[in-house]
């Protein structure tokens, strides 16, 4: 069966995955999808009817939430994909081309609708092209809008939160409304972040339907779920927030980003492990290395960096056996504190009087990577790019800019701050020869231009793309204030994500549990740093703060200088073992076992037979926890216990003593002569 085929009339056409069927029905006036689940031919999706509303009055659109791309106009009063004056669309044609479906709709404007099979994997992409003759200004412009099959009930999963708060999950029954997550902060946000699961109110972890959408967007963005009084859910995902319009000249075109969905019949961890696997293959650039084990200087100095400080710290934690070492803020400009120096990226003079290379070449005989934290979208008041260029900033001319953090933010749709940023960087790298950057993003957008919502963002691409392109062994990390730039279109240009400032391993056990609903472990930094938390006041055992962090990408951010030599030799254990199970964590199959929502939770890692699972305790004095572990072969043995065995009756942890956070690290290896296992196949970047 080819990944896209048409019924004999022609007129329904069925994209298939690798384990499920999108099937659309096209007329004359709209594209009406008529089945998303289980594979079906499109001969067999041919012969289901298309839906009509129960409700034939005059008071209700006939087809809302029944479209693909709801154009507005007309006898439709939920959310249009497409709105704009001066006419209608209709469907003027269709194109296969191998993995990817276009549909034509023309009229006083040009749309193609494109959707886009991504091969073994179950995700389909969505986006729109429009394209004018004439000035047009779109009030509305969607990606996609995907409809999910009529139920009884619908129920809805995402994540809120704040700084330090990223990541709570919620369960919610979809209210017969409109439901929109949104951002009108110029970036991804830390308050939700745009993918959602709808179910039918059944499905559990491992069980049961569930329809999820993600958006490819790092800049702002609004997903809205509908659902009518005729029983319709639907799902519309867009870049920009409720008052951004785009501005069309004669020739000019529109380009949505990426409106990615995927089902499964096998509950919300299936879900997010095809979102796990459609990353590894199609979204990360280099999805098939390891990433390495850092240090980051943040929480030990602040803005208290010095030559001699970094040099201390890098020798500590080469001992560990940390792998590349991270000078954070404050090695730069004026910048003693937040309140100036952003934006002039030279070394500070007083602190590294000969210029980093010292220091980076210091780290790097130590056997360590050099990297560093830079923030190139931001720029304090207080500093010479400022006073050069105050044109640069976002604002409005005769309104006093907002300050937050003492900042303001870069216009990266001017083409000379782009430049800027670029030559920047590249000057940087080739003086220091570092390999690594972590892109901070520190306050949300004020004062923009209408065009700066989805603009800036795309502007921000195009540096990364450029820098890249110029310097493919760097690798870069997201940040923004922790998790408030967390998409799959920054996952396309990066390598991995600081999941949040919030480094108290209890709070970060919901953080990474929300976090992994979409994105894979193996973007998910994680820090070991001081007890008590410098957040929280928490005092957490250091056992317990490694068994968190090596659940994600391993970094250590304590002032290793006051560390005792138990816990530096504690440390240099656990770094030891997070090596040997690395690739099994950052490349394996996740299963959360117990979700952090009582005292206990617990996840497990498979890869090639090898067994990975931690179990965490935040409270109570229990010793012996049983967990039943899932995704094993039956017939396969595990140190000499049958895979049925581990998934029914449950694997045996014992905890350390103790009241309080307590946590294990258990290791399976599957017997080597019950099952033969093959490799991951290799990435293909999102385009």
């Amino acid at each position: 069966m080819s990944l896209i085929e048409s019924s004999p009339d022609g007129v329904t056409i069925a994209l298939h995955t690798a384990n499920t069927t999108y099937a659309v029905r096209l007329d004359e006036r709209t594209v009406r999808p008529i089945h998303w689940g289980p594979r079906i031919s499109a001969a067999e999706a041919a012969e289901i009817p298309a839906w009509d509303s129960p409700y034939q009055d005059t008071f209700e659109g006939w087809l809302d939430g029944a479209e693909d791309f709801p154009v507005g106009g007309g006898a439709m009063f939920g959310p249009a994909a497409l709105s704009f004056d001066g006419g209608d669309l209709h469907v003027a044609g269709h194109e296969i081309r191998g993995d990817e479906l276009i549909v034509r709709l023309r009229g006083a404007l040009e749309a193609d609708l494109h959707y886009r099979v991504r091969p073994d994997t179950d995700v389909i992409e969505r986006w729109s092209v429009v394209r004018a003759g004439h000035e047009v200004v779109l009030t509305d412009h969607a990606a996609a809008v995907w409809c999910v099959p009529v139920r009884d009930d619908y129920r809805l999963t995402h994540v809120t939160g704040g700084w330090v708060r990223e990541g709570r999950l919620h369960r919610v029954e979809v209210p017969e409304a409109e439901t929109t997550l949104i951002s009108r902060r110029g970036v991804t946000s830390h308050a939700t972040n745009p993918w959602v699961m709808l179910d039918d109110g059944t499905a559990t972890e491992e069980s049961g339907e569930v329809w999820t959408a993600a958006l490819a967007f790092s800049g702002s963005w609004r997903i809205t779920v509908s659902r009518t009084s005729a029983g319709r859910c639907s799902v519309l995902g867009a870049a920009g927030h409720d008052r951004t319009v785009t501005r069309l000249l004669p020739g000019e075109q529109a380009v949505s980003p990426i409106f990615a969905a995927l089902y499964t019949g096998d509950g919300f961890g299936a879900a997010s492990r095809a979102w796990h696997d459609y990353q590894a293959k199609y979204v990360l650039r280099h999805a098939g290395e390891l990433r390495p084990v850092l240090y980051n200087s943040w929480e030990a100095t602040s803005f208290d960096v010095s030559d001699e400080g970094q040099r201390a710290l890098a020798e500590r934690a080469a001992k560990l056996g940390v792998e590349l070492f991270v000078v954070d803020d404050g090695w730069f400009g004026a910048r003693t504190s937040d309140r100036a120096g952003l934006g002039d990226w030279f070394p500070n003079p007083h602190r590294f009087p000969d210029g980093l290379r010292p220091l980076a070449d210091h780290i790097r005989s130590l056997g360590m990577d050099f990297g560093l934290w830079v923030e190139p979208e931001m720029v304090n008041p207080d500093s010479d790019l400022y006073r050069a260029h105050p044109d640069w900033t976002l604002h409005q001319p005769g309104v006093r800019a907002t300050e937050l953090r003492n900042q303001l933010v870069l216009d990266f749709t001017r083409p000379d701050v782009r430049d800027w940023a670029f030559a920047t960087l590249d000057r940087i790298i080739r003086e220091t020869g570092l390999s690594f950057l972590k892109w901070d993003f520190n306050r949300s957008f004020t004062q923009a231009r209408p065009q700066s919502a989805i603009g800036h963002a795309q502007g921000v691409y195009a540096v990364i793309d450029q820098l890249r392109t110029t310097h493919p062994g760097v690798r870069v990390e997201a940040c923004a204030g922790g998790g408030g730039r967390v998409d799959l279109g920054i996952l396309a240009r990066t390598d991995q994500v600081w999941t949040s400032d919030n480094t108290d391993a209890v709070d970060r056990l919901g953080i990474q549990h929300g976090y992994t609903q979409v994105y894979a472990p193996g973007t998910m930094v994680a820090w070991v740093t001081d007890s008590p938390n410098s957040i929280t006041g928490r005092r957490v055992p250091l056992p317990f703060r490694f068994h968190v962090a090596m659940a994600g990408v391993l970094g250590l951010g304590g002032d290793l200088t006051t560390w005792t030599p138990d816990e530096l030799d504690l440390a240099a254990e656990m770094v030891a073992r997070y090596r040997e199970i690395r690739p099994i964590v950052q490349h394996g199959t996740l299963y959360r076992l117990l979700p952090p929502e009582g005292s206990l939770s617990a996840s497990q890692y498979i890869l090639d037979g090898r067994i990975v699972v931690f179990v965490w305790r935040v409270s109570g004095a229990a010793r012996t926890v049983r967990v039943r572990l899932r995704g094993l072969d039956p017939a396969v043995t595990y140190q000499g216990v049958s895979g049925a065995a581990l998934m029914a009756a449950g694997l045996t942890v014992e905890l350390p003593p103790g009241e309080g956070p307590v946590s294990a690290l258990v290791q399976l290896q599957a017997d080597p002569l019950t099952a033969q296992f093959s490799g991951p196949a290799e990435p293909e970047s999102l385009k």
